[in-house]
């Protein structure tokens, strides 16, 4: 199924001498600019009848005619479960399991997030992505948030890079953190020779994660991370560059470590942890519609309870 975009209308005088992309940015905000400049490049967007550039200036009082089919993904809906926080109609905050992957691709191509949330609210079909604006990892838990309209989906994509949107989350690391707080600041990027793995490198993109110790036990730590950038894998790769890797993560470090305690409940518990411990537990964002500052907050998947348990002293 595809969706028609039709649009016509005149460019007031006072967005003289901006850029096309710009002044139809302002005049319809649902749409992304990135996503004007797409349909412009494609001829999807002409001024006066004409095909043009999205850097070309405007003077006013040209005519704007957009005119695109877009790919709808209402068919990809499966009936996979949610377990909804928050909804109205223009957000969804879900919590996400750990397992479950975003978006379909090479070796997913069904049962993911995008396939339930299709199933959940079908008329994200018409939205770019099912509305999804930021990523957990598979073995992720925790709290995202979903844009039901163009609107909403372009305001916290802004807000997002703007970091205006807050996500903290909760990681079990491997060693007893000290100092007990602080800032990575190291860009991440692709690794120089296992392609699936992230790695701080000097041409990679800006990261920054500032972390706190919750609470120590003896030979793991409970760590709150706070990101101000969402680069992939950013809080495995930042805690493994302090020594601190996460229990269940063999990708950066976060092997099986026998414990040195002799607990044998613990140790099961250790080897029974087949994934990083790491969940989202705050998101805190202004609503796209209203402007309201809005959060949440999810415990921990039992899985991750069940591993607290054991390391918590008797």
């Amino acid at each position: 199924m595809s969706l028609h975009i039709h649009h016509e209308f005149v460019i007031p005088r006072e967005y003289a001498l901006q850029r096309l992309d710009q002044a139809v940015a302002a005049l319809l905000p649902q749409y992304s600019r990135a996503r004007l400049q797409l349909w412009i490049k494609e001829g999807g967007l002409t001024l006066d009848g004409k095909s043009v550039k999205p850097r070309d200036k405007v003077f006013g009082g040209e005519s704007v005619v957009i005119s695109v089919e877009e790919a709808s993904d209402t068919d990809a809906a499966e009936d996979i479960p949610l377990e909804v926080i928050f909804e109205d109609e223009h957000i969804l905050v879900i919590k996400k399991p750990p397992g479950l992957v975003v978006h379909p691709g090479a070796g997913n191509p069904s049962g993911t997030l995008l396939n339930a949330l299709l199933n959940h609210a079908p008329e994200l079909g018409h939205i770019p992505r099912a509305g999804i604006v930021h990523r957990l990892d598979k073995d992720t838990s925790g709290l995202m948030v979903i844009a039901k309209t163009l609107e909403a989906q372009n305001g916290l994509v802004q807000d997002l890079q703007e970091r205006v949107v807050s996500r903290v989350y909760e990681a079990i690391v491997y060693g007893v953190m000290t100092p007990i707080d602080g800032t990575v600041e190291g860009a991440i990027g692709r690794h120089p020779v296992h392609r699936k793995k992230m790695a701080i490198r000097p041409e990679g993109k800006e990261a920054r994660t500032h972390y706190r110790a919750l609470q120590h036990f003896e030979e793991h730590t409970l760590v709150e991370c706070r990101l101000d950038t969402g680069r992939t894998h950013q809080i495995r790769v930042h805690m493994q560059s302090l020594g601190f890797p996460l229990v269940g993560d063999p990708t950066y470090g976060g092997h099986y470590r026998r414990p040195k305690s002799g607990d044998v409940w613990l140790e099961q518990a250790l080897k029974e942890f087949d994934r990083q411990a790491l969940h989202a537990k705050k998101l805190s964002l202004n609503h796209p519609a209203s402007g309201k500052k809005m959060s949440w907050q999810a415990e921990p998947p039992e899985d991750f309870m069940k591993l607290l348990d054991f390391l918590y002293p008797e």
